[in-house]
């Protein structure tokens, strides 16, 4: 196993592995409304990539700002990223508050935005990439491309070849994780429910439970409040608690104003803003990015504690605020109606 270089213990199966099925389930329903729904016009699509640099950019900013002439400036990533798993899952919770084309916006935004996250682990981060493997890896995948290309029925050949990619791309030195979106946009879209039905119960049910647990077992410092007052801290929190919804919702209502992007259907500027407070929930690619940027055990710790806090603040945010708003954007005598005549519109993440 050692002499394959595969993953050292069962944590690394699960992040490397384990949620490349995640991203593959994630993906085929963004690939199925970048062609046929929600994104599938230029300024629909475009939009989750303007929110998703507004997103990073910010939080980056204020990072810096709080920890500008310290020795932990080089920390600035950690705030910049989505974790897809949970702000679907929080967005989830707040049932039919938060709108479909919302949710397709902050599932496009999270996957653009974890793909920064890597880019930027790799330019600022890295040192370490493997160029071999990864062009290894484009090779591969321009395979995969050839295969949708010529319409050669899904099957065990895309199967291997995705192992494949996703071996090399762990060689690489690249989240190999990331594989499963790679995998998903280069498949047929009519195999997209087949992958779906094969793999949705064993995601849901299995990988996402495993990773929670797995992934939260961190060390907590024994001065819990004098660690959320550093700069790291406060640089992590106030970058994606407050830097994210804000740079989320800045960038996005430029980018409508000059006509540039589009707002899903039914989708309203209120609702953006608290869609960008779930989008401060980072954790794994935060975590991963903090065990990189910093190299003491007092550092790491102080920054998860961060993370953890921003997540529940994040959570606890984005739940009042729909609350508060979520009454108030339908009068009550319309509610029903709106509802009755629109059944079919319905997202399933499953």
């Amino acid at each position: 196993m050692k002499n394959l270089h595969l993953p050292g213990n069962f944590l690394e199966w699960i992040n490397n592995f384990m949620m490349a099925f995640f991203f593959v389930l994630a993906a085929t329903e963004i690939k199925r409304e970048l062609l046929n729904g929600e994104l599938s016009t230029f300024k629909k699509a475009i939009l989750p990539f303007g929110a998703a640099f507004g997103g990073m950019l910010v939080p980056a900013v204020i990072f810096t700002v709080f920890n500008l002439h310290s020795s932990y400036s080089h920390g600035w990533g950690i705030p910049t990223a989505t974790d897809i798993a949970f702000s679907i899952a929080a967005a989830s919770l707040l049932g039919k508050r938060f709108p479909i084309g919302l949710k397709i916006l902050l599932m496009a935004l999270a996957i653009i935005d974890d793909l920064g996250a890597i880019i930027v682990i790799a330019v600022f981060y890295g040192g370490h990439i493997q160029w071999v493997y990864l062009i290894i890896s484009g090779l591969i995948y321009g395979f995969l491309l050839g295969l949708n290309y010529f319409k050669v029925k899904f099957g065990t050949l895309q199967v291997i070849l995705g192992i494949c990619l996703w071996y090399m791309m762990l060689q690489s030195g690249i989240e190999a994780s990331i594989t499963g979106v790679l995998f998903a946009f280069a498949m047929p879209v009519n195999s997209l429910a087949i992958i779906e039905k094969a793999i949705h119960r064993y995601v849901n049910f299995l990988i996402l439970p495993l990773f929670a647990l797995a992934n939260t077992a961190i060390l907590v410092p024994s001065n819990i409040a004098g660690s959320l007052s550093t700069s790291i801290s406060l640089g992590i929190i106030c970058g994606l608690v407050i830097g994210k919804p804000l740079g989320i919702f800045l960038v996005s209502r430029l980018m409508v104003s000059f006509n540039l992007a589009h707002l899903p259907s039914n989708v309203k500027w209120k609702q953006v803003f608290g869609m960008g407070t779930l989008a401060g929930i980072g954790f794994t690619m935060s975590i991963f990015t903090t065990m990189l940027a910093f190299s003491t055990n007092e550092a790491r710790d102080i920054a998860k504690i961060a993370i953890l806090t921003s997540v529940v603040a994040s959570v606890a945010l984005s739940y009042f605020y729909f609350r508060i708003i979520g009454t108030a954007q339908i009068p009550a005598a319309t509610v029903i109606p709106q509802i009755e005549q629109q059944p079919e519109i319905q997202l399933n993440l499953s």
